[in-house]
C-alpha cells in the first residue's frame, strides 16, 4: 500500500521547545523552519512557501496577497503565535477559505502583569532614579526631588475592556484606585461591573483619567486614536502606557505632547517601528520608558502559546476544530 503523502508545513522562526516537540511527532506533517530568531526575510519566505499545507507564524511576518499567491492552492491553515491578527491580511485569507488559529487567553496574565509593571515604572520615574544613582545625581534626600505619580485615590482610563483590558483592572484595583473609566467600540455593562468602570466616549476618557492605559485591538477604527486631539484633552499630570500596537499611537504627536509637558510621562512596550531605531527621538526622553515588546515574554507563557498555535495547525490541516479559531 502506498504512504500517504506528508503535509507541508513551514514555521517561520525558532518556536519555545513545548509546540517544536508537537509539530516534531505529528507522523503526518514533514516540518521545516526557519532556524533563526531574526526575521525571515520576505523573498525567503515565499520560496519556502511555495506548496505548504500549514504556515505557523509570528506577528513580525506579513501574511499578505504577494506571500498567498507564492503559497499556492496547498495552503489549509495559518496558526499565527500572537493574539493580535493585524498581520494577516484576513480579507485575502477568508476569500481562499483559509482557517486561522491564533493564541487568546494564554497571554493575558503575562501581558497584564507587563502593564501594570510598565505603569509604575513610569509614574514612579524609575529608570530616571536609577540613573541619577549611576551617574552621581543622587547626592541627599530632597523633599521634592524624583517625585512621581501614585495609584492611590486615582482615575483610571482603559482604552479597551477585552481580556488583557480587564486582567489589568482587576490587578490595578487593590492599588486603591478611585475610580475606573473604559471606551471602545461599545460598552461592556458585564465586564465592566467588577470594577464598577464607566464607560465614556475617547476623549472624555483622556481629559478625567490620571493614568490611560491602552489594551484594545488594532483595527481601522482604532489606528491612530491616540493622537493630538487626545493627548491635548490629558491632564499635565497624567501617564500613558500603551500595551497594544504601536499604530494606535500617533507617535509624532506623543513625542510633542511629553516635550511640551502637556503630559506628565509615557511607558511604551510597542512602537511604530518595531524595532525602534536607536536615533528615535522619543529614546531620547527621560519621561518615556520604551520597551522591546515584551507583554507576553514569560517562559511559561511563550511555551504555552507555542502549544496552542502547534495544536491549531496540527487540527487545521487534519480538518479538527481548532482549540483557538480566529472567527473571519
Amino acid at each position: 500500500m502506498r504512504p500517504a503523502r506528508l503535509m507541508k508545513v513551514f514555521v517561520t522562526c525558532r518556536i519555545p521547545p513545548e509546540g517544536r516537540a508537537l509539530l516534531a511527532q505529528a507522523a503526518d506533517c514533514e516540518v521545516e523552519q526557519w532556524d533563526s530568531d531574526e526575521p525571515i526575510p520576505s523573498k525567503e519566505l515565499e520560496r519556502r512557501m511555495a506548496g505548504a499545507h500549514g504556515l505557523l507564524c509570528i506577528l513580525s511576518n506579513r501574511i499578505d496577497k504577494k506571500l498567498l499567491d507564492a503559497a499556492g492552492a496547498n495552503l489549509k491553515v495559518i496558526s499565527t503565535l500572537s493574539v493580535g491578527v493585524d498581520h494577516l491580511s484576513l480579507d485575502e485569507i477568508k476569500k481562499r477559505g483559509i482557517r486561522v488559529g491564533y493564541t487568546p487567553d494564554v497571554l493575558t496574565d503575562a501581558t497584564a502583569e507587563l502593564a501594570v509593571s510598565l505603569l509604575l515604572t513610569t509614574c514612579r520615574r524609575l529608570p530616571e532614579a536609577m540613573e541619577e544613582v549611576k551617574t552621581g545625581g543622587w547626592t541627599s534626600w530632597k523633599p521634592m526631588w524624583m517625585c512621581g505619580y501614585g495609584l492611590s485615590q486615582s482615575t483610571v482610563g482603559i482604552v479597551g475592556l477585552g481580556r488583557i483590558g480587564r486582567a489589568i483592572a482587576r490587578r490595578l484595583k487593590p492599588f486603591g484606585v478611585q475610580r475606573f473609566l473604559y471606551t471602545g467600540r461599545q460598552p461592556k455593562p458585564q465586564e465592566a461591573a467588577e470594577f464598577q468602570a464607566e464607560f465614556v466616549p475617547a476623549l472624555q476618557l483622556a481629559a478625567e483619567s490620571d493614568f490611560i492605559v491602552v489594551a484594545c485591538s488594532l483595527t481601522p477604527s482604532t489606528r491612530g486614536l491616540c493622537n493630538k486631539d487626545f493627548f491635548q484633552k490629558m491632564k499635565n499630570t497624567a501617564v500613558f502606557v500603551n500595551i497594544s500596537r504601536g499604530d494606535v499611537v500617533n507617535q509624532e504627536d506623543l513625542y510633542q505632547a511629553l516635550v511640551s509637558g502637556q503630559i506628565a510621562a509615557a511607558g511604551l512596550d510597542v512602537t511604530t517601528p518595531e524595532p525602534l531605531p536607536t536615533d528615535h527621538p522619543l529614546l531620547a526622553l527621560k519621561n518615556c520608558v520604551i520597551l522591546p515588546h515584551i507583554g507576553s515574554a514569560t517562559i511559561r507563557t511563550r511555551n504555552t502559546m507555542s502549544v496552542v498555535a502547534a495544536n491549531n495547525l496540527l487540527a487545521g490541516l487534519r480538518g479538527e476544530p481548532m482549540p483557538s479559531e480566529f472567527v473571519m
